[in-house]
Parts: C-alpha cells; sequence; structure tokens
C-alpha cells in the first residue's frame, strides 16, 4: 500500500465513522474524487478546484465542460461531481412527491431551489393535479426557451403521462434579470395552445434570475392560478 493508498484509506474510514460533519468542503471534494481518480494526489486537486469555483456548491453546479477545464479534471471526474448534484437533486423531488404548488409564491419558491446554481439556460415543466399537487417535475432542455428550441410535443405528452390538470413552465435567465421577452411571450402562446388541446391548463410560465421570479400569471398573461 503507497502512501496514497494509506491516506485515502484513513479518509474512508473517518467517513465512515464520522460522517461529513467534521470534513472542511475541500476535504469532501478530495473524498469524492477517490473513486473518480485511482492513482493521484487528489487534495492537492480538491484545493485547487475550492480556489478556481470558490465553494464546493460552486464547484457540483459547475458545467461538465468548464470542470473539464481543471488540469487533472478528466470526463470520468467531470461526469461524476455533476452527477452527485443532479442525483441529490433528483431525490429531493422524489421526497417531496406530497409537495402543494397552488399559488405564485409556491411556485416560485419551489423552483428559485431548482434553478439554484445554473449556469446555462434551463426549461422545467411541472405537472399537476386539480388541487395543485405536484406530479411530477422534469427538466426538459439546456439552452434556451424559446420555441426553436422547447419540444412542445415531449411537454404534451409528459403532461398526459401523469395525467396532469395543470403545467407550469419554468426557465431561467442566468445572466439577465427575470423579465419575459417575446420569445418567452411566444413560447407561452404556443405552450398554452398545445395543452389545451389535450385539456391541461398551462396556469403558469415563470422566468427566474439568480434569487428573483416572474410570473406571466401575476402579469396578466395567464389568468388561471
Amino acid at each position: 500500500m503507497g502512501v496514497h493508498d494509506g491516506h485515502r484509506e484513513k479518509m474512508r474510514r473517518r467517513f465512515l465513522e464520522t460522517g461529513l460533519d467534521s470534513f472542511a468542503e475541500h476535504e469532501a471534494l478530495e473524498l469524492l474524487l477517490f473513486y473518480a481518480i485511482p492513482r493521484r494526489d487528489t487534495n492537492a486537486l480538491a484545493h485547487k478546484m475550492m480556489d478556481h469555483f470558490g465553494s464546493l456548491d460552486a464547484v457540483l453546479s459547475a458545467p461538465v465542460e468548464e470542470l473539464m477545464r481543471m488540469d487533472g479534471i478528466g470526463e470520468n471526474a467531470a461526469v461524476l461531481l455533476k452527477l452527485v448534484s443532479r442525483v441529490v437533486q433528483k431525490a429531493r423531488l422524489s421526497a417531496s412527491r406530497e409537495t402543494i404548488v397552488n399559488s405564485t409564491e409556491k411556485a416560485g419558491d419551489f423552483l428559485l431551489e431548482r434553478f439554484r446554481g445554473e449556469k446555462n439556460e434551463v426549461i422545467y415543466q411541472l405537472c399537476l393535479d386539480r388541487k395543485g399537487k405536484l406530479l411530477s417535475c422534469r427538466r426538459l432542455n439546456e439552452g434556451g426557451a424559446d420555441s426553436s428550441e422547447l419540444n412542445i410535443r415531449r411537454l404534451v405528452e409528459n403532461a398526459l403521462l401523469v395525467s396532469a390538470s395543470a403545467v407550469i413552465l419554468a426557465h431561467n435567465h442566468p445572466s439577465g434579470i427575470a423579465l419575459p421577452s417575446s420569445e418567452d411571450y411566444a413560447t407561452t402562446e404556443r405552450v398554452q395552445a398545445a395543452l389545451s388541446m389535450v385539456g391541461v391548463t398551462l396556469v403558469d410560465h415563470i422566468i427566474v434570475a439568480d434569487d428573483d421570479f416572474v410570473s406571466m400569471a401575476d402579469s396578466g398573461t395567464l389568468k388561471h392560478w
């Protein structure tokens, strides 16, 4: 057993005995990197990543391409880091199946958490029953919320799959302000028309920017809350 192997075993044993409470952020990152980088001192790499990104949350939220720009981070390590945040997010969504999203405030609070740390523009679809119970939350795609980027057919299929009565569409403006663009209005009209054909109501289109959000229902574009 080499020097690195002995250190890794001590770190693993420490985690099994005490959990992560006693770990600094860079140590937690170092431990995680053990499982993607078998033969390298991940302590120095973890320090370098923390210095570059600023926090463990920022590391786990960074795009795969940006992670891979770090010397020593290959595709396997980058995917593992990204996977961790996505698995945690999926687990939280699974635990919140009884979430009630029947107002702008509740929808906004729920979506702020989903978009936290996102660097790219992302589209989410919330499917609800008649009482506002959350049936599913689907991440539709990255890249943009204009009608050319959004797969309307897939959105309708998602609603039908869970027998939704209502849908909330949401996307973020990572480097802007939470105000709808002309493309956002056009997308809203297309989605509303497509859903209405199968008896599903588009109750809101929410736009998130940092810790702020704008509801198109509140602005009068949609009037279904």
